[in-house]
């Protein structure tokens, strides 16, 4: 059972739109954070197991593709 997390992010000034996929790309939770780094921290704290970070930047790049973290 593969219980990975895939998290994408939209980031602007002010805030983040945040997307959670399971490994099967079902959306399991979305999401709307400020663009403080606390708040980010806890978001990312608040999910288990195994995650891959994409942002909008970085899914245009080959060589930036999603990273474990």
């Amino acid at each position: 059972m593969n219980d990975a997390k895939y998290i994408g992010l939209d980031v602007h000034q002010a805030t983040i739109s945040a997307a959670v996929l399971d490994s099967a790309g079902k959306l399991v939770m979305e999401a709307t954070l400020e663009t403080k780094a606390e708040t980010i921290l806890q978001f990312l704290r608040g999910l288990r197991d195994e995650r891959n970070l994409d942002n909008e930047k970085q899914s245009t790049s080959p060589q930036n593709k999603s990273k474990p973290i």
